[in-house]
């Protein structure tokens, strides 16, 4: 009699592997490949660039013509594979003044009235003539026509393109950090800070996140605030937070007052010079947006905040190791700080004060603020953090040993971030060095030509964010745009001021999520948060800033607000 065998049994189901957002390395990187592919669709153009007498670069309107890039396929393939290289350390020889045979370059394109009305207010600043007076023999006595930009590479002599000095400064940050951190005052200071705020955990949400957006509407605070994100992050998830609204609080903070900048030297200072009007035109306009927009963002993030707080599994993002312990800080008394923990906390936050202080340009906004004009930049600022780390140092009684491994440790540290910064700078040196920047930007001019008023002041801002895209640098992006675009807003009778405007609205919001822009990219990988959950949660509220800013830049089309009108 035959036997019943037992069926086999069936395999385990395998766990079905979720699908994971790639780091932000990765997201660069295809970036990157996409922008090298359209090197070799996008045909090289350039304007004619003349340099004014007074030493500042500009593009002639309507001066745009083909040009032959001599690059070959393996050239190209070159530029590829140093492309972080090049955005480190990559030099830009100065343009060309002169042709093979040493005579002086003319104009491909541009007329000689042409030249004259792209210099008029750097020659009228030059020659002490008002600028109604100006002719063309003033221009073609200062003015010097120059040829396209030049190739980027390490080996060139010129200016530095790469972003070694942010590269330098985010590894200084890192550094004075973790010395910080080291001497046990970082983590005391915070658990006291907790404790006080653990009820008002909501008030220290709005009080943060306006401190940034001043910060970004004044002098266009972006690459500074990664210095705050090891502080930052750790005080919303002790109080009972996620990172994600640590990251929030200084990246939105910080970038709704970039988008609405009202005096930043760096977006509407370099723009409304470069589009002649004065920096305080159209600002009536700016000040509505910037409190209009910063409220809404702080309501924007506090909605998220008190969803997580009560819920913790509504979090878009997941817990890292050491969360919980800070977490479970704020539920308990904190001892006493010692002397000299509060003196290095002191020492801690007057170093981030003096690097806020010395980076705002104080004589733009009175000649009689010279004094005190500073005028650092990263290299000082890197040398500042690396003094304070040794100052605090000494002071928290680390030794020689423990100081020197504690620099090294937190630049390690902070090396990921660093690195994002140089892959993000490389893909506009891969644009330039095929040059089709200048394409793209000719293709943009044209788009905007023969709209009505209020159109024209819509389709301005919205224009302008596909080239922040490509050009992160607000102060780049305006150098570029504004000579192009600015003269457009005469024939739409349009303030020239709104110009600025929507430049200035375009590049805030785009480097609110682009990831060419070391903010954002560092920024997250320093409060590990995902750039796909961070999408996923500013999704909602970047729609509502497009909306309202196309609202803004309507009433700044047909009301005073928006500007004198030529």
């Amino acid at each position: 009699m035959a036997t019943e065998t037992a069926p086999p049994e069936a395999p385990p189901d395998k766990p079905k592997k979720s699908f994971k957002f790639p780091t932000a390395f990765t997201v660069l990187f295809f970036v990157l490949l996409i922008v090298w592919g359209l090197t070799f669709v996008i045909k090289p153009g350039s304007y004619d660039y003349v340099d004014c007498g007074d030493g500042t670069v500009k593009p002639v309107p309507g001066s745009y013509h083909s040009i032959t890039v001599e690059r070959s396929f393996g050239e190209k393939l070159k530029d590829l594979w140093l492309s972080p290289v090049n955005g480190l350390y990559g030099i830009q020889p100065e343009q060309a003044a002169e042709d093979d045979d040493g005579n002086p370059l003319k104009a491909q394109d541009a007329t000689p009235e042409e030249i004259l009305e792209a210099c008029r207010g750097s020659l009228s600043e030059l020659t002490g003539v008002p600028e109604d007076q100006l002719t063309v023999a003033d221009a073609e006595d200062n003015a010097v026509v120059l040829g396209p930009k030049a190739q980027i590479g390490p080996y060139e002599s010129g200016a530095l393109i790469g972003a070694v000095q942010v590269f330098f400064f985010v590894l200084a940050i890192g550094a004075f950090i973790t010395v910080t951190m080291r001497t046990g005052a970082l983590d005391a200071g915070i658990a006291r800070l907790v404790h006080r705020f653990k009820a008002r955990a909501l008030v220290l949400v709005i009080l943060l996140m306006i401190v940034f957006s001043l910060g970004g509407t004044t002098y266009g605070m972006a690459e500074e605030t990664l210095g705050f994100y090891a502080l930052i992050v750790p005080i919303m998830v002790a109080l009972g937070f996620d990172r994600l609204v640590g990251a929030a609080v200084i990246m939105i903070g910080a970038g709704v007052g970039t988008l609405a900048s009202t005096v930043n030297p760096f977006a509407t200072g370099v723009a409304s010079s470069a589009a002649g009007v004065e920096l305080g035109d159209g600002i009536v306009l700016r000040v509505i947006m910037y409190l209009v927009l910063t409220a809404v963002a702080i309501l924007f993030v506090l909605r998220y905040a008190t969803k997580v707080k009560k819920d913790p599994t509504k979090s878009l993002t997941k817990a890292v190791e050491g969360d919980e312990h800070l977490a479970a800080e704020g539920n308990e008394e904190p001892p006493k700080m010692t002397g000299g923990q509060t003196a290095v906390i002191w020492i801690f936050m007057l170093t981030f004060v003096l690097m806020i202080f010395s980076v705002i340009p104080w004589s733009d906004f009175s000649p009689s603020l010279e004094s005190i004009t500073l005028g650092w930049y990263f290299p000082e600022l890197a040398a500042l953090f690396l003094v304070g780390a040794i100052v605090i140092g000494l002071v928290g009684k680390l030794g020689e040993e423990g100081m020197v491994n504690g620099i090294v440790a937190g630049m390690g540290d902070f090396m990921g971030a660093a690195l994002i910064i140089a892959l993000a700078r490389g893909v506009t040196v891969v644009m330039n060095n095929a040059g089709i920047t200048d394409t793209v930007l000719n293709a943009l001019e044209g788009v905007v030509s023969s709209l009505s008023s209020g159109l024209f002041a819509v389709v301005m801002f919205i224009v302008n964010i596909p080239l922040a895209f490509l050009v992160p640098s607000s102060s780049g992006h305006a150098t570029l745009a504004m000579p192009i675009m600015a003269p457009l807003a005469d024939f739409a009778g349009v303030s020239r001021a709104m110009v600025v405007t929507g430049f200035q609205s375009a590049s805030g919001w785009v480097n609110l999520i682009t990831p060419t822009s070391a903010i954002v990219m560092g920024g997250l990988t320093l409060a590990k948060v995902g750039y796909d959950r961070y999408i996923r949660f500013v999704a909602p509220l970047m729609a509502v800033l497009f909306l309202l800013v196309c609202g803004f830049m309507v009433l700044g089309a047909y009301t005073p607000l928006g500007g004198t009108m030529p």
